[in-house]
């Protein structure tokens, strides 16, 4: 029997599915990784743990399955997008891997917001104006640390980097290629207009290929440690954000895919470049004919994850005795409460925020608190404000792609059962969550399976999804959403006008980010 990995490189972690060519799941790994976030807006992590990590991941969903591991064909990619790092003549990392998370580069960002610049570059390439971009992030290196930007021979991403240390191939598809704001969306190449006013050449940057482009072969030291041959290919495979996307089976426009894991999304294929006038979408070529329109998000489960420590510490020992899951206590805690939390809305802006807000300054907040509301009215209020916050960022993506004809929902924060249930009840639509739960690493197994001529188009990873199930809009619940959904909406405005001064006053007073 033959094998395939798919492997999904995330912000926190990397996971490895093993499958079968009948899309049968024999085993999953998921390796952990430090975030670094040492001073304020900084977002980093260490290219080689990362490396490992994919090492160890692969390693060990072989031996868990106990398969001939000789008999796995294929690794295919998924990664995080917008990440970035310099690497010297030699390819050795002259920086960290600055990720999508970082906000440094946030004046710079800024100040071609402010000249026009960057709408322009928004145009060309269907970046959003925004630091998490890594040509922004270049500009920041250029003019704050113009030592590594000088001594850089060449400017990759986290799956670039690792794809060259398993194969010796420096390579990059065009679905990360259009994440770095340096590709042209309408040709589908480099832009040397955007090459040239960075003062890099095209020689720096990594060859364009297909998602579906394999490099034949591995190095054999590594092969031997994971316990697989090292004749296997290694297919390049797509973004996170364009996999998870075709692993839910959201193949046609107006389609809605919704993704909440740590960060979110809420994305749609379009068959052709598709601008938004207010520059609050970003739209990516993935492959001939597709094209990738949507809003990511910052705050996604991070910010539950973040409630659930600083809320609820004393709960997970409780949850420990009574040999519960301490996520599902606190949904538990929140379901006694009635939607829209008695009036208590938190703005979900941990981390700043990308869409809907396009502001790095960004910062969270609860709103409407009184005597009469308990920590459960607090939890409940976190979940609904990453729904609202999504919601917001859906009317965007509606505003130019029409209304949806179906929504698809995936990630951690709709396998419980209130997250599913307050997500249909705010958008007053059905939704549907596929069995597919891994959806980004489904999708990097089947572009494997195309790039080994096993399917041809993209259609086919349908019949890979499994059961689906839809969930239905509580009447009683989303009349008291329809009315505190534009309460949120206006409050998002007028806090705005006062992100950048408390975010400058915590960069002033930065303590408060190592106590």
């Amino acid at each position: 029997m033959k094998y395939i990995v798919g492997i999904d490189i995330g912000t926190t972690s990397t996971k490895a599915l093993l499958y079968d060519l009948n899309g049968k799941i024999y085993a999953k790994a998921n390796i952990g990784y430090k975030l670094y976030q040492d001073l304020p807006d900084m977002a980093e992590e260490d290219p080689d743990a990362i490396f490992n990590a994919t090492i160890s991941a692969i390693q060990e969903v072989v031996a868990e399955s106990r398969i001939d591991g000789q008999q796995v064909i294929a690794i295919s990619w998924s990664a995080q997008q917008h990440s970035i790092l310099a690497l010297d003549k030699d390819y050795k990392p002259l920086t960290k891997s600055i990720t999508w998370a970082d906000n440094r580069a946030e004046k710079y960002a800024r100040k071609y917001k402010e000249n026009g610049k960057g709408m322009e570059i928004y145009k060309r390439t269907g970046l959003p104006i925004h630091p998490m971009g890594p040509f922004y992030k270049m500009l920041w290196l250029k003019n704050e640390h113009p030592d590594i930007f000088n001594k850089a021979a060449f400017w990759v991403g986290i799956k670039e980097y690792i794809i060259w240390r398993y194969t010796n191939v420096l390579a990059e598809e065009t679905s990360m290629a259009a994440a770095t704001g340096l590709l042209n969306m309408h040709t589908v190449d480099w832009d040397d207009e955007i090459l040239n006013s960075l003062g890099i050449k095209r020689s720096q940057l990594p060859d364009l290929v297909p998602l579906t482009h394999s490099i034949k072969g591995i190095r054999s030291e590594y092969a031997k440690v994971m316990g697989i041959s090292a004749d296997v290919s290694v297919v390049m495979g797509a973004t996170d954000g364009a996999l998870s996307t075709i692993g839910v089976g959201a193949l046609d426009t107006g389609v809605l895919a919704i993704n909440i894991g740590t960060s979110a999304a809420v994305r749609s294929f379009v068959d052709k470049p598709l601008i938004d006038p207010k520059a609050r979408l970003y739209c990516y070529p993935i492959m001939e004919g597709k094209y990738l329109v949507g809003g990511p998000i910052n705050n996604g489960g991070i910010v539950f994850n973040w409630a659930h420590d600083a809320l609820f510490g004393a709960e997970h020992e409780t949850a420990k005795l009574l040999k519960q899951d301490s996520y599902n206590m606190l949904t538990d805690i929140a379901k006694t409460v009635p939607a829209g939390s008695a009036g208590l809305l938190f703005h979900p802006y941990l981390g700043g925020e990308r869409a809907p807000l396009w502001d790095a300054n960004a910062r969270g907040s609860f709103f409407g608190l009184n005597r009469n509301h308990t920590r459960a009215h607090m939890i409940r209020a976190v979940l609904e404000g990453i729904v609202f916050n999504l919601y917001m960022t859906t009317l965007a993506l509606t505003e130019v792609t029409g209304k949806p004809k179906e929504i698809l929902a995936a990630g951690g924060f709709v396998q419980s059962s209130l997250g599913r249930q307050i997500m249909a009840d705010v958008y007053e639509h059905d939704v549907t969550i596929p069995d597919s739960y891994e959806s980004g690493c489904l999708a990097a197994m089947y572009l494997a399976k195309m790039s080994l001529g096993m399917e041809s188009n993209l259609s086919g990873i349908t019949k890979y999804i499994g059961k689906e199930k839809k969930y239905q809009p509580n009447k009683d619940n989303y009349k008291a959403y329809r009315k505190l959904i534009p309460i949120f909406i206006r409050l998002s405005r007028e806090l705005s006008k006062e992100y950048e001064s408390i975010a400058d006053y915590q960069r002033e007073f930065s303590k408060i980010y190592k106590d």
